[in-house]
């Protein structure tokens, strides 16, 4: 059973930082590449940003480039998300995923279908 546990989400002003962190475990557990996505209010879930784990190789949505920041901790099998000058239209549920398949193409992975472990969610709200 893998299971991955985010945490680190909460209510800021626009403006703010805040940090997301992923934790995942395991015996299954084999990560090829972990990434973020959010889901917002009424909307799709969608692909934030994405780290390779052998190499560390990262990829983002125009939408956070620049702001958003995905680094790992390969000893905790953690992963974080470092999210600076946060607007409104950040606000949303993030999760966090684990790809097992390797070799693909990078825009494979911005794909919801390509993960196969997803954690429970945190949400950030930004007000203004």
């Amino acid at each position: 059973q893998v299971q991955l546990v985010e945490s680190g989400g909460g209510l800021v002003q626009a403006g703010d930082s805040l940090r997301l962190s992923c934790a995942a475990s395991g015996r299954a557990l084999s990560i090829y590449v972990m990434a973020w996505f959010r889901q917002g209010p009424g909307k799709e879930l969608r692909f934030v940003t994405s780290i390779k784990w052998t190499g560390g190789s990262t990829y983002y949505a125009d939408s956070v480039k620049g702001r958003f920041a995905i680094s790992r901790d390969i000893a905790r099998n953690t992963v974080h998300l470092q999210m600076s000058s946060l607007r409104p239209e950040d606000t949303a549920v993030y999760y966090c995923g684990v790809a097992s398949a390797s070799d693909r193409f990078p825009s494979y992975y911005i794909r919801t279908d390509a993960y196969d472990y997803w954690g429970q969610g945190t949400q950030v709200t930004i007000y203004s």
